[in-house]
């Protein structure tokens, strides 16, 4: 689970960040990097700029330090998600006071370096946002040297670094027990989000046939770049529905000879664990295979054991009805099959975890 898809409410935790600062102070640009993937998925939330990071957060900052043409830049991370406006607002005003503005806590324990106790009122907790002049963080990033922050990387050009005081409100998110700690964050929504999905397929005599992962015994299958698993393909259209995530055809190409007769239940596999990485858990799902032939009746059981299987929930919430077109159309010519899917999906509710 990545923590910028967990939802408070019903925003993924990145656009509360995000819609945070806009609301702070009146900020010219805000520049979200992420993966390909994620920024395909945040650009169906808002209307930011998306950048594609790097393999470091160093390369991932001079990525976005592109797009910046402000004089000064705001740097900040998905960890510190409940922020303090009026800390943004004293770090805001300090701008002229150095090259980079840096809130930080008091140390308020004792500390040991190795074995030897040190003063602990020359030590500082470093937090994050901080304020930089945007030529001076370009400039102290043009290096194979990486630093842990803005300011160290700044403080290398021998630059004035200001402090100005931080906020234990702005505590940083690591790990699940942090999220006891964060008081701005809401449980997520109860809502039930419903997708739906379709597909068809011709039979093709020089393939196998497999349904819901499960092979029958017929001596033809369903003509199609993949298996041709019609009932797979158009639950997958269901859960990406539900998802908000487009479809099978963007994720799974049939242009793309990767998927030349792939294994859809891999496909399958594969739309689960993306679904759930993006914060959701999937609730029910229920398809409506259309076909004159093969009759399904003996493999209903072994179908919803093994989507069971695959999505991760239990096999009542899974349902399979097989029904005929009354020899209406193409279906009823016995020349393929459809399948219409639903599927439900919920918002991690990650206070239970």
């Amino acid at each position: 689970m990545k923590k910028q898809w967990l939802y408070t409410g019903d925003t993924p935790l990145w656009l509360h960040v995000a819609e945070h600062f806009e609301q702070s102070a009146a900020f010219d640009q805000i520049i979200i990097v992420s993966t390909q993937d994620e920024i395909n998925l945040m650009k169906n939330f808002a209307s930011y700029t998306y950048v594609i990071g790097g393999d470091s957060r160093q390369a991932s900052l001079n990525n976005a330090l592109q797009k910046v043409t402000s004089e000064y830049v705001l740097v900040s991370d998905i960890a510190r998600c409940c922020v303090p406006s009026e800390m943004i607002a004293r770090i805001m005003e300090a701008k002229e006071q150095g090259a980079c503005i840096v809130p930080v806590l008091p140390v308020v324990d004792t500390l040991y370096l190795d074995n030897s106790p040190i003063d602990r009122d020359k030590v500082k907790i470093i937090q994050t946002p901080q304020l930089s002049v945007t030529n001076m963080l370009k400039k102290a990033l043009e290096t194979n040297k990486l630093f842990t922050d803005d300011s160290s990387a700044i403080a290398s050009l021998g630059e004035k670094i200001h402090f100005v005081e931080g906020s234990a409100d702005a505590h940083k998110l690591t790990t699940i027990e942090d999220l006891k700690k964060l008081s701005c964050l809401q449980s997520p929504s109860t809502k039930t989000l419903t997708g739906f999905g379709i597909d068809t397929h011709p039979f093709d005599e020089n393939k196998k046939m497999f349904l819901c992962g499960v092979e029958i015994d017929v001596p033809y299958g369903f003509k199609a770049h993949s298996d041709g698993d019609v009932a797979i393909h158009a639950l997958i259209d269901a859960l990406l529905g539900a998802a908000g995530m487009g479809d099978i055809g963007e994720l799974y190409p049939d242009t793309d000879e990767a998927y030349a007769g792939a294994d859809s239940k891999v496909l399958l596999e594969d739309t689960v664990k993306k679904i759930e990485s993006y914060g959701y858990t999937i609730g029910n799902v229920d398809l409506t295979i259309m076909a004159e032939v093969p009759k399904l009746s003996p493999y209903k059981e072994s179908m919803r054991t093994m989507l069971a299987s695959i999505l991760g929930i239990r096999k009542n919430l899974v349902n399979i009805k097989a029904t005929t077109s009354e020899k209406l159309g193409f279906v009823g010519r016995k020349e393929g099959v459809t399948v219409h899917a639903v599927a439900n999906l919920t918002y991690l509710n990650w206070k239970k975890i």
